[in-house]
C-alpha cells in the first residue's frame, strides 16, 4: 500500500523503519518543523525527518497540516492510507478523509484508558503493572476511534516512562505492521471503544513535577518514575530546584513520627531517606539545578544536608 506518515517524537522512529523495511510505500514523511533545541538553541530537526531524508522519503513539515496547501499537497500523493504516531498536531476531518481508505493511529495505550497525549507517563504515575499500544482508525474526536489491534506490555517495577516507551514503541510498529496487513487483506475488524471506562492522560505542564511530601513514599517514587525526563520530578532546597531522578521505598523506622520531606538519615550506598505522608523514600539520583546529575553519597560530600533538614 501507498502510506503517508505523519510523525514527529522518539515514539514514531521504530513504526517509521519498520514501514520503510516492509514492502509498502512510504510516500512522504509529515513531520513538524524545525525547533530550537538544547542550551545553544540550535535549530535541529526531529529524528523523523533525518530517518526519512536518509531513505530518500520527501519530508513535508507544515505549520498548520490543515491548511488548504497542506490539503492539497496531501490529495497529490493519492495514498492509500495515513498512519499517525505522535505526529503533535489535531488533524482535522478535511485531512482524515484524504486517503482512499482512512487513517490509522497507533496510541501508547490500551484505549480507551489513557486517552491523551501522554499516556505512558501518566500509567506509571498511576502505578499500573500493564500497558500496550493499540491501532485505531482515526475520527475527529481524540483518541476514541475504532480499534482495530490491541497488543499487551508489562511495566516492571523499575520501568520509568523513559524504558516504557521504549518498550511500547517496538511494540507499537510490530502492531501497526500488523493492522495494515490486516486492512491490506481486508480482514480488519473495528472494536468500538466503550467510553464509559475511558480515562485521560493530559499534557505535562512543569508545575506537574513539583513533590507533594504530604502523598506516600509510593505515590512520589512512581511520580519520579514517570515524570522522566521531563519535566522531572523537583523539589527545593536551600532556594533553588533540585530534581529527584531515582528514589527506592525505604523502610526506616522513623517514617511514621516525621515531619514529611524530612530528611531522617544518610546511609552510604542507601541514599538521602526521607520522610513522607505515608512510609520514607530513599533518594538515589538527584540534580541540583545548573549542576550535574550526582548520586546521593556524591551530593551529600558537597551539599550542606544534614539530618533534620526539610526538603521543598
Amino acid at each position: 500500500m501507498n502510506i503517508v506518515f505523519f510523525g514527529t517524537s522518539e515514539f514514531a522512529i521504530p513504526a517509521l523503519k519498520a514501514l520503510i523495511e516492509s514492502p509498502h510505500e512510504v510516500l512522504a514523511l509529515v513531520t513538524q518543523p524545525d525547533r530550537k533545541r538544547g542550551r545553544n538553541l540550535k535549530l535541529s530537526p526531529p529524528q523523523a525527518k533525518v530517518l526519512a531524508e536518509a531513505h530518500g522519503i520527501p519530508v513535508y513539515q507544515p505549520q498548520d497540516a490543515s491548511s488548504p496547501e497542506t490539503v492539497q499537497f496531501l490529495k497529490n500523493l493519492n495514498a492509500d492510507l495515513f498512519v499517525v504516531i505522535q505526529f503533535g498536531q489535531i488533524l482535522k476531518s478535511q485531512v482524515l478523509s484524504i486517503p482512499k481508505m482512512y487513517a490509522i493511529n497507533v496510541h501508547g495505550s490500551l484505549l480507551p484508558r489513557y486517552r491523551g497525549a501522554a499516556p505512558t507517563n501518566w500509567a506509571v504515575m498511576s502505578g499500573d503493572t500493564t500497558s500496550g499500544v493499540t491501532v485505531i482508525r482515526m475520527n475527529e474526536r481524540m483518541d476514541e476511534g475504532d480499534m482495530i489491534v490491541k497488543n499487551e506490555a508489562g511495566i516492571e517495577a523499575e520501568d520509568t516512562n523513559v524504558t516504557l516507551t521504549e518498550k511500547l514503541s517496538e511494540l507499537g510498529a510490530k502492531a501497526l505492521l500488523e493492522a495494515i496487513d490486516l486492512i491490506a487483506a481486508k480482514k480488519e475488524r473495528f472494536e468500538k471503544q466503550d467510553s464509559s471506562n475511558a480515562t485521560y492522560a493530559p499534557k505535562l505542564k512543569k508545575d506537574d513535577g513539583l513533590i507533594d511530601w504530604t502523598k506516600s513514599a509510593a505515590v512520589i517514587h512512581n511520580r519520579v518514575r514517570g515524570l522522566l525526563p521531563w519535566p522531572g520530578a523537583y523539589t527545593h532546597y536551600s532556594g533553588k530546584v533540585l530534581k529527584v531522578l531515582h528514589t527506592e521505598i525505604s523502610g526506616h523506622p522513623a517514617g511514621a513520627r516525621a515531619e514529611a520531606g524530612k530528611v531522617l538519615a544518610i546511609i552510604k550506598d542507601k541514599g538521602i531517606i526521607v520522610s513522607t505522608g505515608a512510609g520514607t523514600l530513599a533518594i538515589k539520583n538527584l540534580q541540583l539545578e545548573g549542576k550535574k546529575i550526582l548520586d546521593a553519597d556524591s551530593f551529600v560530600r558537597g551539599h550542606s544536608v544534614d539530618v533534620g533538614l526539610r526538603f521543598g
